[in-house]
């Protein structure tokens, strides 16, 4: 058995759903996985070529001391940044032409699967040159929510064009569900989940961190409400506010003294700061791209026993109600969540029954075997 997957991200980076994927399937099937490296799939925008000092700053730490396995081959598409316009196929396909015959000969040794991470051009034409074989889209993210103009108007093509070519959607959302559902029927919800294996082993006796602390951990991007982080530090001053994370958007001016920024860094060394957490922060802005996440980093504080604090957004939408999650509405209601939340107590069985039934594992074992076979 063998896959070819069209990744959304380098494989030396944080191990994320893509990474999980693939292992998951080499451990159930014994096969041979061609990973393929992301390239631009939009047009450059001034922002590219502008020095970014904290982007600059915090990137390199993020990197994993990583390797590839011997099951698993890295192989880097080469194309110039032009493919949402016209015939940007047919021009990046001229540098494609040594990757086409590589992908050609690792899915002619035995049965073969073709998996799509991310929409692409070079991933469609793939697709089109083995229409035979057993494909997926892993619908992980609103794709086209991340462009804008015309390089958003492309990618919306270019995924509703792969949605209908493969043999199955997944999808790590409802609202992403209900989207696919309108192109083809019965996507399958295959929702995010964490890394047990990389957890810290708990007991009722795990010591909490004396001093109380909000934290998150995670990318500062556009979709992060700084407004609302610095309304939490303003109305708590006794606590301190972590962050921890590259900065892709800065903060406005005056940051509050009670508020820690922090630079990005490996996965063992965020789980040992999300250990110092009193409460696990998502304060994301509730907007459309947004509305089909779900944060990986809700399954990693609940699984360390943190009661969760997040904004009414995407897939935290609809936890609403469940223990240890508090969903912040409005400023308005700040205090009392966040009092609330300090006063939750979590019971060592709930999460360990919640670590087992959120891991990558037991995630992807519930699809069908007609997704892996």
């Amino acid at each position: 058995m063998r896959m070819v997957y069209f990744s959304p991200v380098p494989w030396f980076s944080f191990a994320q759903r893509p990474h999980k994927y693939v292992q998951w399937f080499h451990e159930r099937t014994g096969g041979n996985v061609l990973w393929v490296e992301p390239y631009a799939t939009r047009l450059p925008v001034w922002r590219d070529f502008q020095t970014n000092k904290s982007k600059l700053r915090h990137s390199s730490s993020s990197i994993n001391v990583n390797y590839a396995p011997e099951w698993l081959t890295v192989t880097r598409a080469y194309a110039l940044p032009i493919e949402p316009l016209p015939g940007s196929g047919r021009i990046n396909g001229l540098l494609w032409n040594r990757l086409f015959q590589q992908i050609d000969l690792f899915l002619k040794n035995g049965d073969s699967q073709i998996v799509v991470g991310k929409p692409s051009e070079l991933a469609l034409q793939v697709l089109q040159r083995h229409p035979d074989i057993h494909s997926i889209y892993d619908a992980m993210d609103d794709f086209p929510a991340f462009y804008h103009g015309f390089s958003r108007q492309s990618m919306a093509r270019r995924e509703k064009a792969i949605a209908e070519r493969v043999s199955r959607v997944l999808v790590s959302s409802t609202m992403l569900a209900e989207r696919f559902s309108r192109l083809r029927s019965t996507p399958v919800i295959v929702l995010n989940a964490c890394a047990i294996e990389s957890l810290p082993f708990m007991s009722e006796k795990t010591e909490k961190p004396v001093q109380t602390v909000l934290g998150y951990v995670g990318t500062i991007g556009h979709w992060f409400d700084w407004e609302l982080v610095f309304s939490l530090a303003q109305n708590n001053p006794s606590m301190r506010i972590r962050l921890v994370g590259p900065i892709y958007t800065a903060p406005p001016a005056g940051v509050p003294l009670n508020i820690e920024l922090f630079p990005a860094c490996d996965h063992a060394s965020a789980i040992q700061w999300m250990q110092g957490f009193t409460v696990g922060l998502i304060p994301f802005i509730k907007n459309e791209l947004t509305a089909s996440v779900d944060p990986i980093k809700y399954y990693e504080y609940f699984a360390l026993g943190l009661p969760v604090l997040s904004t009414r957004f995407g897939e935290m939408a609809l936890r609403d109600g469940r223990p240890g999650v508090f969903l912040i509405d409005s400023p308005d209601n700040l205090a009392a969540h966040v009092d609330a939340a300090l006063a939750y107590k979590y019971r060592i069985e709930d999460i360990n029954i919640f670590r087992i039934e959120n891991s990558w594992e037991s995630r992807f074992n519930r699809i069908d075997s007609a997704v892996v076979l």
